[in-house]
């Protein structure tokens, strides 16, 4: 999974895209509660939203959304709803020109609240009536600041995580919690079911990619494997893949281990990847079943960093193509670069 000490320092370097940054620090906050996340309600008020530090009630349809965390602009986006503020994302993706939200977002952009750290006093500027950080990793100290500003949604737990979890919420889970607080749960559990027939209609059109293994490794001054706790890593696994056992920062010795049936790349291009004599000596290399993610300023890139309902159909599209020419079996066949 991937680690909040590992998330300040990909934040720090600038290199990853909205949703691998962390805020406010290294490590998790304690406290806060043990249940799952859960959210009641369809679009009736009050509702109550359970997350990382307790629980929020949302007494009525809020009009003045700001969102504080990496990607949950897009979901709120995706539910017709346009923040008042939001997050600067970090790293070298300009999300201001992301295709698949670029008819959803104002002329004029949306204020920013911040981006490494919060700007508390724009924020309360704003006057927001709810705060939505349901995936920012907040720290407890931010979460009490913003909770004098208006209601706030803190990180969303996976189902049946406690606080004390480095995992993440899977997108449908972040998009339900989030529905629910806007009063749009109908429409968010439609959203889901449209965006899940869509992985269903690639793992249909591409019958070779079940069974096979595959392996996600980021590249920052080292190799880091992805697996499923990470939105990233989750994206393949969705389309049918297996996932590779190993996860976590990948040491030199175990650089053979990523030798699975596919292998993905992020943050490195075939000659850089190359330069490591163990990964260029790599099965999945000399037969061209790797595909690169050569830089994280790249569309793609950006869309697999939000993982939200309107960038992973996006994500889709550009993968699939290149991920069927990798796992067909035909060394000849060499797979785009994403």
């Amino acid at each position: 999974m991937l680690r909040r000490s590992l998330l300040a320092a990909l934040a720090a370097s600038g290199v990853l895209t909205t949703l691998t940054a962390c805020g406010g620090g290294d490590e998790p906050a304690t406290g806060g509660s043990s249940s799952s996340p859960s959210a009641s309600g369809g679009g009736a008020f009050p509702v109550t939203i359970t997350h990382k530090f307790g629980s929020t009630v949302v007494e009525s349809a809020p009009t003045r959304v700001v969102t504080v965390g990496y990607n949950e602009e897009d979901f709120v986006l995706a539910l017709g709803v346009t923040p008042v503020g939001s997050r600067t994302p970090l790293g070298a993706f300009d999300a201001t020109k992301r295709p698949w939200a670029v008819d959803l977002l104002p002329a004029g952009g949306i204020p920013s609240v911040g981006q490494a750290e919060l700007n508390f006093e724009e924020i309360a500027a704003l006057r927001p009536d709810l705060i939505i950080g349901a995936y920012a990793y907040l720290q407890q100290a931010d979460y009490d600041k913003l909770t004098q500003i208006a209601p706030t949604i803190g990180d969303v737990l996976p189902a049946g995580q406690s606080a004390d979890t480095e995992a993440a919420a899977t997108w449908q889970e972040e998009l339900a919690a989030i529905g629910s607080a806007l009063g749009k749960g109908t429409e968010a559990s439609s959203l889901t079911d449209d965006v899940e027939a869509k992985f269903t209609a690639a793992v249909d059109a591409n019958p070779s990619f079940t069974g096979k293994t595959i392996s996600v490794v980021l590249y920052n001054q080292g190799y880091y494997a992805l697996d499923a706790t990470d939105p990233r890593g989750n994206f393949f696994l969705q389309l049918g893949f297996s996932a590779n056992p190993l996860s976590g920062s990948v040491s030199e010795e175990q650089v053979v281990q990523l030798d699975t049936d596919v292998l993905v790349v992020l943050g490195q291009s075939k000659a850089e990847f190359a330069q490591n004599p163990a990964a260029a000596g790599l099965a999945a290399v000399t037969e061209n079943r790797t595909v690169y993610v050569p830089t994280f300023a790249s569309d793609f890139a950006g869309a697999l960093g939000y993982s939200s309902p309107i960038s992973l159909p996006y994500a889709l599209e550009q993968a699939v193509p290149a991920l069927a020419a990798a796992a067909d079996g035909n060394p000849s066949t060499v797979p785009a670069d994403l």
